[in-house]
């Protein structure tokens, strides 16, 4: 049996973090389709699913939000 460890949502400080973008160029980039929307988690609060960071980290230049996986 195969156990899967379930996707966790990070901050906007932690994915700043990650991707070293700022966050004018990270919102542009969400904006232009090549980074990853963000998902609403409560009424003031969102964060990106972390798996979603990770596929963007690994190639970030030809990154489409289009061919991200939904979930």
């Amino acid at each position: 049996m195969t156990s899967q460890n379930p996707d966790r949502f990070l901050r906007l400080a932690a994915v700043l973090d990650r991707t070293g973008l700022s966050r004018a160029t990270l919102y542009r980039k969400i904006h232009a389709g090549t980074f990853p929307q963000q998902v609403k988690l409560a009424e003031r609060c969102c964060g990106w699913r972390e798996s979603a960071v990770e596929q963007w980290l690994i190639n970030p230049m030809h990154y489409s939000a289009s061919d991200a996986p939904i979930h």
